[in-house]
């Protein structure tokens, strides 16, 4: 995962395999509860995959702010980046 561009694509494909959401719902601006359905159980589900492919760990504080598709690639981004 070298840029923003790539881990979009990969929360997309996780988005879409793991929870079975549209492709065409998933945008940067698309919210994950609102727009997406997620639940609380969902963005813990997500949390879980995206510390197995990034191999770090995921603060719970870190994702609290998370509301948008676009904010969990700045936080991925973030989170690779250290």
């Amino acid at each position: 995962m070298e840029n923003k561009e790539q881990i979009l694509q990969m929360l997309s494909r996780i988005l879409q395999e793991e929870f079975e959401i549209d492709a065409a719902d998933i945008t940067p601006e698309a919210t994950l509860y609102q727009d997406l359905d997620l639940d609380s159980i969902d963005a813990v589900d997500l949390v879980i995959k995206l510390q197995q492919l990034t191999g770090k760990k995921i603060q719970p504080e870190a994702f609290k702010a998370v509301r948008t598709v676009d904010d969990v690639v700045n936080a991925i981004a973030q989170l690779v980046k250290d």
